[in-house]
C-alpha cells in the first residue's frame, strides 16, 4: 500500500485524519488504522476518516469511519461536518448528501466555516440502541459509583446520556470503560454526562466508544439534546457545551436531529508506508 496524502482537520478538538480513497481505494487494517491514530508514533486522531465512492445514486461522497482503536463505526457528528465542508469547497456548492453506513446524511453550509448536518432520526426503541435486553430507554436502570438512571439514544451509533447536577468533578475516565463494556450494550455505548447550565443550554462530557475521553463529539451531543427534552429538562432547541466549545442542536417533531458547528483544518501531509503496516 503506497503513501497517501492526507488532511488533518478537527470540529471543535475532535480531530480526524482525512484520506480521499474516491480514486485509488484505501482499506487499512485495524492495525494499521491504530497506527495512523496512535498521538506519539503516528498522525494522530480520534478518527480516521476516508472518502470513499458512494454506492447510493442520490450521495456525493461515502464516508468510512475508523475508531481510534482501528474498529469501524457508523456516525461521527464533527467528522460529517468536516467532510461535508471539504466537498463543498470542492464542489463549490452548499449542500450535499453524505453517506455513511448508517444511512444518508444531508449536510449544508451555515456560515464562515459552518455545517449544518441533518443526523437523520433519534432511535429510542430497545432493540435500535441495541440493548441486550427488553428495557425503558428513557430510563435504563443502570448506575455506576455517581452516575445513575441514563436515557438511551441510538444516533447512528448507542448512546447512554446520564443527566447529572454538575459534571467538571465526575470521573468519567474511570467510570466510562465500564459502562461503555457493560452486558447491556452488546455493540458497546458512548457514555456522555449532561447538566443542565442555563435555560436550553447543557453542559456535555463524552467517553467515546474505541476512543475515550474526547474535546467533542457531535452524535454524543445530538444523544444528550435529545435525552433531555425526552425528560423533559429542556426544549427541543439547545446549546450543548462540550470540552471544545459548543453546538447548536434541534430535535426536529419528524425525529431528525439537526446539528450546527465549526470546522477547522489544522495541517496536510503524507502518510508514510511505515504508518501502514
Amino acid at each position: 500500500m503506497s503513501a497517501r496524502p492526507f488532511i488533518k482537520m478537527h470540529g471543535l478538538g475532535n480531530d480526524f485524519v482525512v484520506v480521499d480513497a474516491r480514486d485509488q481505494p484505501f482499506a487499512p487494517s485495524e492495525a494499521a488504522a491504530r497506527a495512523i491514530a496512535d498521538r506519539r508514533t503516528g498522525v494522530g486522531c480520534d478518527q480516521l476518516l476516508i472518502l470513499e465512492p458512494p454506492s447510493n445514486g442520490r450521495a456525493d461522497v461515502f464516508m468510512r469511519i475508523r475508531n481510534h482503536d482501528g474498529g469501524e463505526v457508523g456516525a461521527c457528528g464533527n467528522g460529517t461536518r468536516c467532510v461535508a465542508a471539504l466537498v463543498m469547497e470542492e464542489t463549490g456548492r452548499d449542500r450535499l448528501t453524505v453517506e455513511t453506513t448508517a444511512g444518508l446524511l444531508q449536510a449544508s453550509a451555515a456560515g464562515p466555516a459552518r455545517v449544518t448536518v441533518d443526523m437523520g432520526e433519534a432511535r429510542l426503541g430497545w432493540r435500535d440502541i441495541p440493548l441486550s435486553e427488553e428495557r425503558d430507554t428513557l430510563h435504563l436502570g443502570l448506575a455506576s459509583g455517581p452516575l445513575s438512571d441514563p436515557v438511551a439514544v441510538n444516533m447512528g451509533n448507542p448512546h447512554a446520556v446520564f443527566l447529572v447536577e454538575a459534571v467538571e468533578s465526575l470521573p468519567l475516565d474511570r467510570l466510562g470503560p465500564a459502562l461503555e463494556h457493560d452486558p447491556l450494550f452488546p455493540e458497546r455505548a458512548n457514555i456522555g454526562a449532561a447538566a443542565v447550565i442555563g435555560p436550553n443550554r447543557l453542559r456535555l462530557r463524552v467517553w467515546e466508544r474505541g476512543v475515550g475521553l474526547t474535546q467533542a463529539c457531535g452524535s454524543g451531543a445530538c444523544a444528550a439534546a435529545v435525552a433531555a427534552a425526552r425528560r423533559g429538562i429542556t426544549g427541543r432547541k439547545v446549546e450543548v457545551v462540550l470540552d471544545g466549545g459548543a453546538l447548536e442542536l434541534e430535535w426536529r417533531e419528524d425525529g431528525h436531529v439537526l446539528m450546527t458547528g465549526p470546522v477547522a483544518t489544522a495541517f496536510t501531509g503524507t502518510l508514510p508506508e511505515a504508518l501502514i503496516p
